[in-house]
């Protein structure tokens, strides 16, 4: 079964950008589709943003227009550009199949300083 390790949270100042990086231990094409998903503290997890194998996305109201999810099948990968970051993006971030099959990686931090 494929893998999915999660990079690239940081500190990050209001107004400013990060990029997530969603790695798979082996063929990402296997995965039909991809989410990005974040958990705030004492929240539940949501949905952030998804893509298909074919290239579709779909995007949370609350980012739409600031976030960017892209995948690249030769680096068998899925990002995340994350422009426009506001206080209230701060959250763990995990990539996952989508929908979830109940395994959860270590997810990425992202914290927005206001």
């Amino acid at each position: 079964q494929v893998q999915l390790v999660e990079s690239g949270g940081g500190l990050v100042q209001a107004g400013g950008s990060l990029r997530l990086s969603c790695k798979a231990s082996g063929n990402i094409n296997t995965i039909i589709a991809i989410a990005w998903y974040r958990q705030a503290p004492g929240k539940q997890r949501d949905v952030v943003a998804t893509i298909t194998r074919g290239g579709s996305t779909t995007y949370a109201d609350s980012v739409k227009g600031r976030f960017s999810i892209s995948r690249d099948n030769f680096e068998d990968a899925v990002y995340l550009q994350m422009n426009d970051l506001k206080p209230e993006d701060t959250a763990v971030y995990y990539c996952s199949q989508y929908p979830n099959q109940g395994s959860w990686g270590q997810g990425t931090q992202v914290i927005v300083s206001s």
